[in-house]
């Protein structure tokens, strides 16, 4: 009786451990215990208000440049805020101004004035908003907090060296310049110590501010006096675009004319077979637009970033257009 008693309570005791063992997640949640995912635990990407501010808005590469931006900004949750100083420094300014006041977390900056922009600086760091500095070094760079541009000194020596080898006697050259863009001085100082001691004179300048219609106005005037020019180096491609136009009315048929951006418009002119346009110092506003985005993201959220970073140029001529194609920026 004993040992039929104790084989009873030895099966009973076997079921329990079985049923324990191979128990199934069934029922509440409660029932089954199972850890859930902290939703804390998941750090949401912080939205930023960025500005953007550039030299104009009438120039297709800070078109393609802000565009550039606006994506990448605004894939990240973020906001962009664009204004246009339309080449005046004080509208700048007060522009900045405005939109400290409606609130900024970071700028993207390219100065109209790299020296006049000061004040601007100022006030940017005492409400504490991050400058990026971008295409266009300002002065005063203890105010900012990253610049990120092209390579312009390369930029004017690539166009300097291919002059060389097209007019290896030397010549007569026009420079058609933007004094208060630290970019274009940067290419017209590459492209000078690239020619100098070539045999090459210059014979006429202007400061055009980087804009196509006193390029053109300045430019006709100088070849009223100067029928023989060999070459003409411009800032940027608008300036290249008015020094074109100026050297046609001028009945001008053997000038070299180099600009730097490698905007569509240019690059439609380098496949006509009759153009004056030599070449130009090719940049990419959207790799600009990215990397800049990049690195402003970087210092909101305290990563790691370059203070200074600088983007590859190349040369376009007739010879390689068609690889970089003319209807966008590469």
């Amino acid at each position: 009786m004993k040992k039929k008693i104790f084989s009873i309570f030895l099966v009973m005791v076997l079921c329990i451990g079985m049923t324990a063992g191979c128990k199934k997640n069934v029922g509440t949640s409660q029932d089954n215990a199972i850890a859930e995912e902290d939703d804390d635990s998941k750090e949401e990407a912080k939205s930023y208000r960025f500005g953007f501010s550039c030299i104009t808005m009438e120039n297709p590469y800070y078109i393609t440049l802000e565009q550039a931006l606006r994506e990448a900004v605004e894939a990240q949750g973020s906001t962009l805020v664009t204004k246009d100083p339309a080449l005046n420094v004080d509208t700048q300014i007060e522009q900045i101004h405005q939109m400290i006041k409606d609130g900024l977390d970071a700028i993207f900056l390219c100065p109209v004035s790299r020296d006049a922009i000061t004040p601007a600086l100022e006030e940017l760091k005492e409400a504490g908003v991050k400058i990026i500095n971008i295409d266009t070094e300002v002065k005063d760079t203890d105010y900012i907090d990253a610049y990120i541009g092209s390579d312009n000194k390369a930029a004017g020596q690539l166009c300097g060296e291919d002059l060389i080898q097209q007019s290896p006697d030397g010549g007569k050259i026009v420079i058609l310049e933007g004094l208060t863009q630290n970019s274009i001085v940067e290419r017209i100082t590459g492209f000078e110590e690239a020619i100098a001691g070539k045999g090459f004179e210059i014979v006429g300048r202007a400061d055009v501010s980087g804009d196509l219609n006193e390029a053109r106005e300045a430019a006709n005037k100088i070849f009223a006096e100067n029928k023989d020019v060999t070459a003409v180096m411009c800032g940027n491609d608008q300036i290249a675009l008015g020094a074109l136009v100026a050297a046609r009315t001028a009945g001008l048929t053997d000038v070299k004319i180099y600009g730097v951006d490698g905007s569509p418009d240019l690059k439609k002119e380098l496949q006509k077979t009759d153009s004056l346009i030599r070449g130009t110092s090719a940049q990419s506003p959207i790799n600009l637009g990215k990397e800049s985005a990049k690195i402003g993201f970087a210092i909101l959220n305290g990563d790691d970033y370059e203070k200074t970073t600088y983007l590859n140029v190349f040369f376009i001529d007739a010879s390689n257009v068609d690889m970089y194609g003319v209807d966008g920026w590469q």
